[in-house]
Formats: structure tokens, sequence, C-alpha cells
């Protein structure tokens, strides 16, 4: 039978991963094309109902006991071949004809994020879980002690001790609440897999697997889709609590067979490469199910895709 929660929110349908019908009777607002007045018409909807969700959610965990657990929650789910657009740095370029954006979650405007889904674009926001920016507004949050070594190649950006939840989970959580304020259809947290890392922390695979799970189910308890970022050696642990997997240099590295738990699943695997295409690269790349890009490590607008 259904859970307490699920006979709370069973009036909510989804279209495309955001609420469309309110529980009034009333019927259904249409989609908004375009921009202007019709895509701020279209963004209200979509952050209202999530806020709506969200208050439900937390006036269910003051009358019950029960937790809201993978599939409870109806969000985007995208299958393999879905296509995509990764732009995290300069003005968003709109113009792709492509399913998802995803974009960084503190820098893209709200009204960008607007006009994107007006589009009838999914739009995913780009979060660090696993690391601290020394450029983000909230970075001083974070205590000195739990802040280990530098991401190499990555100036100003260090290591979380994600074994000490206390602490980070506020944090985090306040992101996912933003990524829910500005409308975001999902969320892409980066740093996930620091055990296999020099984090400067004795991090061990059950810790981040324990780390991993509590993020993914504090992003469905919101509505967020939630994708796991290049932790391949615990995707078939992590699968059933993940929407899409997203790894970076798979063919690079001889790791693309890591993604086969999700496309067996009928999750989507998003790619990317650092490099030139190739003839080999989009070879494996499709004969792994993976929805490739080929970006320069900026990640800005520039992107080239398989033939």
């Amino acid at each position: 039978g259904r859970t307490p929660l699920q006979a709370r929110t069973d009036w909510l349908t989804a279209d495309r991963g955001f609420w469309t019908t309110l529980p009034f009777g009333g019927s259904q607002r249409p989609k908004a094309v375009g921009g202007g007045r019709a895509a701020a018409d279209h963004y209200l909807d979509r952050v209202t109902a999530r806020l709506f969700f969200a208050i439900v959610l937390v006036l269910s965990s003051c009358t019950s006991s029960t937790s809201v657990t993978p599939g409870t929650v109806d969000i985007w789910a995208p299958q393999p071949g879905t296509t995509w657009q990764w732009q995290l740095t300069g003005e968003i370029d709109s113009s792709f004809d492509v399913a998802m954006y995803d974009v960084d979650l503190f820098e893209t405007p709200i009204e960008t994020i607007a006009l994107l889904q007006a589009e009838d674009r999914i739009v995913i926001c780009y979060l660090s879980a696993g690391s601290v920016e020394d450029w983000r507004d909230d970075s001083a949050l974070f205590p000195e002690h739990i802040v280990g070594e530098p991401l190499d190649g990555w100036p100003g950006e260090r290591w979380l001790d994600v074994r000490q939840l206390a602490i980070v989970a506020p944090v985090l959580t306040a992101r996912l609440d933003l990524a829910v304020e500005k409308g975001c259809d999902g969320v892409e947290p980066d740093n996930v897999d620091g055990y296999v890392n020099a984090t400067g922390f004795e991090i061990t695979a059950a810790e981040q697997l324990e780390f991993n799970r509590w993020l993914a189910g504090e992003a469905h308890r919101r509505g967020l889709s939630v994708g796991l970022k290049n932790d391949l050696a615990q995707a078939t642990d992590l699968v059933e609590w993940y929407d899409w997997v997203l790894v970076e240099e798979c063919v690079e590295f001889d790791e693309c067979s890591g993604v086969a738990p999700f496309v067996a699943a009928g999750k989507a695997a998003f790619g990317t490469e650092y490099s030139e295409p190739t003839n080999r690269t989009c070879e494996l790349a499709e004969e792994f199910g993976i929805s490739l890009l080929f970006k320069d490590l900026d990640l800005g607008a520039a992107t080239e895709i398989c033939p």
C-alpha cells in the first residue's frame, strides 16, 4: 500500500521532472514558450510547486516516521541516449538543441534557468559536494579541521572530510534548497569519490557509500533528480539511488564499462572527453551507451559531439 507520505502527495503529477498539477481541482497551466512574461510565469509555476512539495515533506517529517526512499518521488530520470550540454563558465549559450543543460548552481541566473526551461529543457545545477571552493559565498562555513588537501590542478579547491556529516550536511542541504529555489530540475554533485583520492583523510569505501547515499536521498527529498559523478567503482551499489551517471574521460582512462549498471537499468550515462573527437572514441561511447561531449577543461560553451 501507499506510505503516509505517498498518500499526502499522490495528487501531484510529474511532467519531465517537474510538477504541473495543483491540488485544487483546477486544470493544468500550459507550458510557457519563448521569453518575457511567459518564461517568468513558467518559472514561477515550477518554483512554487517545488517549494510546496518541500513544505509537504517538512510536515510529513513532523507527523510520520516514514522517510523518502529511492523511487518514492517521480523525478526526472533520463534514458540512455538523452542529449545534453554542459556549460559551467561564461554566459550560457542556449542555442544547443538538446534535452538537458548542466549549469553552475551559483553562477547561473534564475532568469537563465527559467528561459531554458521555457524552451522545454531540463536544467541540472552543478555543485561540489566533496570539496570546498574558496570563491563560493558559503566556503567559510566549512571549519578548517575538515578541509584537506588541494585538488590537483584546481587552484582554490580542497577536499572535504565527508565523514563529518554533522558539519557538512547543513551547508550541502542549503545548497540543495538553493537549487529548489532557483527552479533547477536536478543537481550534479561533484567530488563524491574522495575515498580513491589523496584527500588528507582516511575515507573508506563504506564511508563514501554512506555519504553518497545520504546525498542522493536529500536530493530526492526535495524532488530533485541527481546524478552520480565519476564514482564508477561504486556504480553497482549506487545505481538504485541515483537517476543517471556522469563520467569524465572514461575513454582516456579505459573506464567506460563502469557505466554499465546504469545503462542496464535504463538510466542515462553522460560523458565528456577533454580531447578532439576520434572515430574510436565515438565508437566506444556508442558501444557503452554514453551520450558523449568533447569539451575544453574550462567547460565553457564550446562543444563538439560525435557525428
